[in-house]
């Protein structure tokens, strides 16, 4: 395989830029209400770059949507997989990084739920990919149920993930944190019924 070239080097580096600037515009402020010129000009980049990159806003705004929703799950598995923790700590470990994630400046609400509200059509290409993460969070939270050995696992990740899905909508509405706590206990309750507890 030959080595980059400086040009391709360059060429990356303004993809990267132009991207992660759009990903952080997107999320902030919305897709339709931000504007190409907006991201070009934060990003310090010439349009040539997006059309060269990307065919259109809509790929950017997919390519974004996949950055973001790789940042959220690879920092949402590292909390949840701490070192230690049994599948049943995991679970509940959720709802710690629900409520660390809610308390950062940068918070303003889940990603997916947001693109999926700017893009209705089910069929949009943007809409499948946020509920496709949504997917992907039931998924795993499936597999911690299993782990844990927990009675109806796929019915007890539905309702954890229902859970979740509330609890951030409500902070992001609301701002009222003590949200995750209420997310947390109930969350505690249906574990417990599921180990047979209760």
């Amino acid at each position: 395989m030959s080595a980059n070239t400086p040009s391709d080097t360059r060429s990356h580096s303004r993809r990267d830029q132009l991207l992660e600037t759009a990903t952080e515009l997107f999320y902030r402020n919305g897709c339709h209400t931000t504007g190409i010129d907006k991201v070009l000009a934060e990003a310090g980049v010439a349009k040539m770059t997006l059309y060269k990159h990307f065919k259109s806003k809509d790929n950017l705004v997919l390519a974004a949507c996949e950055r973001f929703h790789e940042k959220v799950r690879d920092e949402f598995e590292e909390a949840v997989n701490e070192e230690g923790l049994s599948a049943r700590q995991r679970l509940e470990a959720i709802f710690d990084f629900m409520d660390n994630w809610s308390r950062r400046e940068e918070f303003w609400g889940c990603p997916s739920i947001n693109l999926a509200v700017q893009y209705p059509e089910h069929d949009h290409p943007i809409h499948q990919a946020a509920k496709e993460h949504k997917e992907f969070r039931v998924q795993y939270v499936q597999k911690l149920a299993q782990e844990a050995g927990l009675a109806n696992p796929e019915e007890l990740a539905r309702e954890l993930t229902l859970l979740i899905e509330g609890v951030t909508v409500m902070v992001q509405v609301t701002g009222d944190h003590s949200m995750v706590h209420s997310a947390r206990k109930a969350a505690r309750a249906l574990i417990a019924q599921a180990a047979g507890e209760v």
